[in-house]
């Protein structure tokens, strides 16, 4: 699921990749070349063998209920093998990639004999190079005949780098856990529900906007805590890679849905602007 048309929340942050957002949902295009995800130019045959991936596009059903019943500690200090891509994946997301440069395809013969666990790290050109991320872990993949890869990965942890222990022939850093500070006396339950409000208006509007029909959006949350929720909802923006990297890198739900509610309100706002000016030059 994507959300059209978001304009970004510009409430000060401490967060240093600051939106600038004008996206179109479903035109946004990986700009790294090693890394390609499954789209409508790969070929039939390509697509079939992961049993119609567009089923696994991101869903509230593909985030937990809960965390996991032994997390890792933050201060816990791991080396991971890192993935710079284009995109931000988030806890709980699904990730379909293709792998093809040979360092790549180094790495991924070590993790399928070992814990099938990296790490995607957020890249451009004009922002560099993240040090907070997600750690990807491989769930299905196929090897294939001139030794491609095509990967599902799911979204577990966060991440942050503390250390860069090599840069060939792929980059491998120390990295900590990261885990969202208590939210002291915030009704998340109350945010939670707020935000899937928004999305629920912004979903009917754009439906109208486009000629589709207005129907009611369907149960957003699926018992979703509000942790793994915001999650989710950031996992929508997608095109709006900085603005979900700043969400990313927020370690307060209540923050983190804050953020969230007021970007979804400003793309309320606009959608119902554009809404009133269809009805009243309805060819335009």
């Amino acid at each position: 699921m994507a959300l059209p048309q978001l304009i970004p929340s510009h409430s000060s942050s401490s967060i240093t990749h600051q939106p600038s957002i004008n996206l179109n949902a479903g035109n946004y295009s990986l700009l790294n070349s090693n890394f390609k995800p499954f789209s409508k130019s790969s070929s039939v045959s390509q697509s079939r063998r992961f049993h119609r991936l567009s089923s696994l596009r991101c869903s509230a059903s593909s985030f937990p209920e809960k965390h996991h019943t032994n997390p890792p500690k933050s201060d816990d200090v791991v080396e991971l093998p890192l993935f710079p891509l284009p995109l931000v994946l988030f806890p709980g997301a699904i990730l379909p990639l293709q792998i093809f440069e040979f360092r790549y395809r180094i790495m991924m013969h070590t993790l399928l004999h070992t814990d099938l666990r990296f790490g995607v790290i957020y890249s451009d050109a004009v922002s560099g190079t993240a040090d907070v991320g997600c750690v990807g872990e491989i769930i299905k993949h196929e090897r294939l005949v001139d030794d491609r890869f095509f990967l599902i990965c799911k979204g577990q942890e966060r991440f942050r780098i503390t250390n860069i222990v090599r840069t060939k022939p792929y980059l491998v850093a120390e990295v900590n856990w990261l885990e969202d500070r208590p939210s002291g006396d915030e009704d998340l339950e109350g945010l939670a529900n707020e935000v899937e409000t928004y999305m629920k208006d912004v979903i009917r509007l754009s439906n109208r906007l486009n000629g589709k029909p207005e129907k009611e959006a369907q149960d957003l949350r699926r018992n979703l805590f509000p942790t793994p929720f915001s999650f989710f909802v950031g996992s929508t923006f997608e095109g709006a890679p900085r603005e979900q990297q700043a969400l990313l890198e927020l370690e307060d739900t209540a923050a983190r849905l804050k953020r969230e509610k007021e970007t979804l309100r400003n793309t309320l706002n606009y959608l119902s602007a554009a809404s009133a000016v269809k009805d009243v030059f309805p060819s335009s």
